[in-house]
C-alpha cells in the first residue's frame, strides 16, 4: 500500500486535491474491478470516457481518482491526483505501487512478427524442466505454472501488466517469459520492467496500419533491446538475435549488452545445420561453443520452427540452462495451440489450423504444407478488418501461388464490410490463381465446410488466420467461433452424408 502523496511525488507537476495521506490499496481503470481503497484511473477513451464511471467507482469504494482534468467533480471524501500526462503518470506510478515486481524475477522478452508464441512455449518448457517456476504472458493466455488465465492483448497495458507481474512474484515465480508486441513497446506498456534476456525472431510486414512504415515497425521492436541494455538491479543481460533476418542487425545495434546470435544460412553463435524438414517433424544439428553439436529429431515441422527452436535455445543458453535439459525438452516438445495444429476427427485427409495472418506467416505455413503434401493443398483464409490493408492482396497472391485450391473468407472483419475486405484479397488471388480452383465464401463456417467437402484422401485442408482464437469479431458483436470445432463439425457432417 502507498499513500496518494507518495504516488504524486513520482510525477512532475502532479497535484493532490484532498487528503494527501489517503491510502491506496490498488490501481484500476475498469470501474467494475474497483474495491475499497482503489485509485480509479479516468481514461478518456475513443468510445467511452472513464470520467463517466466515477460514481460507480466511488460506490465500489474508490479512495481516489487519477485524472488530467482540474474541473472534475468527485463525491465528498475522495481524493484527486491531478496530472498533466496520464500515460507518463501511470508509467511512473504503477510499477512503483507494486514495488517493481519484475526486479524480483528473471524476465525474458520475445519480440518479432512471427514465432513469438512457439518460442515462448518452448522457452517455458525448458525453464520448467530446469526446475524453475515460470510465468508466461502471451498471445494465447497468461500462465502461472499450470494455472491459466485469459488475455486480451499480446502485451497488456501497464496497469494490468504490473498487477499480473506482482501476482507472479507473490506466487513465487522465478521466471517470466513474455511476448512483447511492437504496440506495447511503442506505447511503453512495458514501463518499469527490467528485462534480462531479449529475443528477436524476425520482421516481416504487419501492423503498418499503426506504424505506417516498416522502418517505424522495426524501430519499435528495437526498443526491447534498448530496454534490456539498461542498468538495473540484476546482472547478466543478453540480446538473442536472428541474424538471417536483415532487421537483426538493427536489433544488435540497439543492444549494448552481450549478444547471442543464431542463424541457419550465416555464421552465428548458435547455428542449425543438416536441416531436414519432414511431414512428421524436423531433423537438424544445433551447433554452439558450449556443447559442440546437438542432433535433434523434433515433433514439430517447418523451417520456421527450426528458427523458433533456436530462439528458445538462445534464451535458455543466455540463462545458463544446461544443454542436456534443453535437448530433453526439445526431443519431447509437440505443439502449441493454433500453431500448425493438426485436427483429427477420423478423416482420411489432413486438417491443419494455424494463426498465420501476415504474408510471411502465410508463406511459411503453406510452404511447410507443400513439403509434406502428398496431394492437394486446400487453403481457407481471410484478412482482419481495421488492420493493415496493404497485406491483403499480398496474402491472396501467396495463397494462390502456394495452394492448389483457394477459398477466401472472413477473418475478424470488425467494423469493415467483409465483402470489401475480400475484394482486396481477391485482387491478389486473381493475379496468380491461373486455372486453379478458387472460391469466395464470406461466411467462415460455410467456407470451412466447403473445404472439407472438397477434400479427398491425402489432401491437406489448411485453415489460416485465427489459430487458437475461439471468437470472431463482427461489426456489432463478438461471437464464439473456433476453427478446430467447426472443422470437426464439417467432418462429422460429411460422414453423415456418406
Amino acid at each position: 500500500m502507498k499513500t496518494i502523496n507518495q504516488l504524486a511525488e513520482l510525477v512532475a507537476g502532479a497535484e493532490v486535491i484532498g487528503n494527501k495521506e489517503t491510502v491506496i490499496t490498488g490501481i484500476e481503470h475498469d470501474s467494475r474491478k474497483v474495491e475499497k481503497g482503489t485509485l480509479f484511473v479516468c481514461i478518456p477513451g475513443l468510445h467511452v470516457d472513464g470520467h463517466k464511471f466515477i460514481p460507480q467507482a466511488a460506490a465500489a469504494g474508490a479512495a481516489a481518482i487519477l485524472t488530467t482534468r482540474a474541473d472534475v467533480a468527485v463525491p465528498e471524501g475522495i481524493a484527486v491526483l491531478l496530472v498533466k500526462d496520464l500515460t507518463a503518470a501511470l508509467d511512473a506510478i504503477v510499477p512503483f505501487f507494486h514495488d517493481y515486481p519484475a526486479r524480483s524475477m528473471r524476465v525474458i522478452g520475445i519480440t518479432g512478427t512471427n514465432g513469438k508464441t512457439t518460442t515462448s512455449y518452448i522457452t517455458r518448457a525448458i525453464l520448467r524442466e530446469a526446475g524453475y517456476k515460470v510465468g508466461l504472458i502471451g498471445t494465447i493466455q497468461i500462465m502461472m505454472e499450470d494455472e491459466v488465465f485469459p488475455i486480451h492483448n499480446t502485451t497488456p497495458d501497464v496497469v494490468e501488466l504490473q498487477h499480473t507481474l506482482a501476482i507472479m512474484r507473490d506466487k513465487g515465480m522465478d521466471y517470466v517469459v513474455m511476448e512483447v508486441s511492437s504496440h506495447a513497446l511503442d506505447q511503453n506498456r512495458v514501463a518499469g520492467i527490467e528485462f534480462d534476456t531479449a529475443v528477436f525472431t524476425n520482421l516481416t510486414q504487419d501492423h503498418l496500419d499503426y506504424h505506417k512504415t516498416l522502418e517505424n515497425y522495426m524501430l519499435a521492436k528495437a526498443k526491447l533491446f534498448e530496454a534490456v541494455s539498461k542498468d538495473g538491479v540484476k546482472q547478466g543481460k543478453t540480446a538473442v538475435v536472428n541474424i538471417d533476418d536483415e532487421a537483426g542487425k538493427t536489433m544488435l545495434e540497439h543492444a549494448s549488452c552481450r549478444h547471442l546470435t543464431y542463424a541457419i544460412n550465416g555464421e552465428a553463435d548458435l547455428r542449425a545445420t543438416d536441416v531436414d524438414v519432414l511431414a512428421s517433424g524436423a531433423n537438424f544439428t544445433l551447433n554452439h561453443a558450449s556443447f559442440g553439436k546437438m542432433a535433434l529429431k523434433l515433433h514439430i515441422t517447418g523451417i520456421f520452427n527450426v528458427y523458433n527452436v533456436m530462439s528458445a535455445v538462445g534464451a535458455a543458453l543466455a540463462e545458463n540452462i544446461k544443454p542436456e535439459i534443453i535437448e530433453k525438452v526439445l526431443q519431447g516438445f509437440t505443439s502449441v495451440p493454433g500453431r500448425f495444429e493438426l485436427v483429427k476427427a477420423g478423416q482420411d485427409f489432413s486438417i491443419i489450423v494455424d494463426y498465420a495472418h501476415t504474408p510471411d506467416g502465410v508463406e511459411n505455413v503453406l510452404r511447410t504444407a507443400r513439403e509434406i503434401a502428398k496431394k492437394k493443398i486446400i487453403a481457407v483464409f481471410g484478412c482482419g478488418g481495421d488492420r493493415d490493408r496493404t497485406k491483403r492482396p499480398i496474402m491472396g497472391r501467396l495463397a494462390a501461388q502456394l495452394a492448389d485450391v483457394v477459398i477466401a473468407t472472413s477473418d475478424n472483419p470488425r467494423s469493415e464490410d467483409p465483402e470489401f475486405i475480400l475484394s482486396e484479397v481477391e485482387a491478389g488471388v486473381k493475379e496468380a490463381i491461373g486455372s486453379k480452383h478458387h472460391e469466395k465464401i464470406t461466411d467462415r463456417r460455410e467456407a470451412i465446410f466447403r473445404a472439407v467437402e472438397l477434400a479427398e484422401k491425402d489432401d491437406i485442408v489448411i485453415i489460416l488466420g485465427k489459430g487458437h482464437e475461439n471468437y470472431q469479431i463482427l461489426k456489432d458483436e463478438t461471437i464464439h467461433f473456433d476453427d478446430k470445432e467447426v472443422a470437426k463439425e464439417a467432418v462429422a457432417a460429411r460422414k453423415e452424408e456418406n
